[in-house]
């Protein structure tokens, strides 16, 4: 496993990181008991992850008491980030619908409080806005109190997650204008770079980290979801239609020559094309297993894509037709 730094803050993260929530919500086509989810946890670290990425409203604080603990005994060992923002207890989730957001001071103070109480710990490393929208990007209360928390030494520093959907360009790039955004969180892909690309380019000036997503194209580029594949409606999965599913595949054949004269599966190259880009500081792929772990974790070897590789990437993607990106509603 190889390492990186995230953006300003100093802190060291594994190139591969491990994205908690599948542990805690059945979305992604298999329910995970807890006994496994501790076992995928302990893999992980065994493999060198130390960088392990939640957020509160996953399982309503479920996927927090798991990595606490796990890692009880071994605060110093990791890396932990957690997510806020959105008010789950007092509201119900229909689906995948957004629930309704807060980071008002009080609110914050309340989800700091539980977050660190699950996890068994006295500071959280990298501390997130769960998905913030463009008024509380410009909401200086909001970053003055995570300030108050760095200096109190509860935090080590912040992220911005970007979504929950593929978007949000103007978000993530006034967020790297606060001075302690050491991390911008976006939905990345070989097949989905915008607004990737520009958030990418803005974070190097920036000295800000970039944390990958959804690396895998929802299963396009890991071979799960193929023409014919159903995904259940409670699947996060399900957003994609049929349409989308067919062009992503006919995409996934016109970069095939490239991974193929490296002697790459299409997976192996969609991560280190990723790993490729010098200011993202680690990426999440969606795992449900301790093999996909194994699998993911080998990924991280130095070895990536050449500038030749890149340019030729980058070329069969500017000839692609535009998608839709999400952005604030005002």
């Amino acid at each position: 496993m190889r390492y990186r730094t995230l953006g300003k803050s100093g802190i060291r993260v594994s190139e591969i990181g491990f994205g908690a929530w599948t542990i805690a919500l059945d979305w992604w086509g298999k329910k995970i008991e807890d006994d496994e989810a501790k076992r995928m946890l302990k893999r992980a670290y065994d493999l060198g992850i130390n960088f392990f990425e939640t957020g509160d409203m996953y399982g309503k604080g479920k996927s927090e008491k798991l990595i606490g603990e796990v890692f009880r005994g071994m605060r110093n060992e990791i890396v932990i980030s957690t997510k806020y923002g959105y008010d789950f207890e007092s509201a119900s989730q229909i689906g995948h619908a957004e629930l309704p957001q807060r980071f008002d001071p009080l609110f914050t103070e309340h989800a700091l409080r539980n977050s660190l109480a699950r996890l068994q710990t006295d500071h959280i490393d990298v501390y997130g806005m769960h998905n913030p929208k463009m008024y509380h990007i410009k909401d200086d209360v909001i970053f003055n109190t995570l300030d108050n928390k760095i200096n109190e030494g509860v935090i080590g520093t912040y992220q911005v997650a970007l979504g929950p959907a593929i978007g949000w360009t103007e978000e993530g790039l006034a967020a790297m204008n606060r001075k302690n955004v050491s991390a911008v969180q976006t939905v990345y892909n070989i097949l989905e770079q915008t607004p990737g690309n520009e958030l990418i380019n803005y974070a190097e000036k920036k000295n800000v980290g970039i944390l990958v997503r959804v690396p895998d194209a929802s299963g396009i580029l890991t071979g799960k979801v193929k023409a014919d594949t159903k995904i259940d409606e409670k699947d996060h999965r399900s957003v994609r239609r049929g349409e989308w599913v067919k062009s992503a595949l006919e995409k996934v054949e016109q970069l095939r020559p490239i991974a193929e004269r490296n002697g790459l599966s299409i997976t192996e190259m969609a991560i280190k094309f990723i790993l490729s880009k010098n200011p993202v500081s680690s990426v999440f792929p969606t795992v449900i297993s301790e093999e996909e772990i194994e699998n993911f974790a080998a990924m991280s070897d130095g070895k990536y894509l050449s500038a030749s590789d890149m340019s030729e990437v980058g070329k069969l993607y500017s000839s692609w037709p535009p998608y839709e990106i999400k952005a604030t509603v005002a």
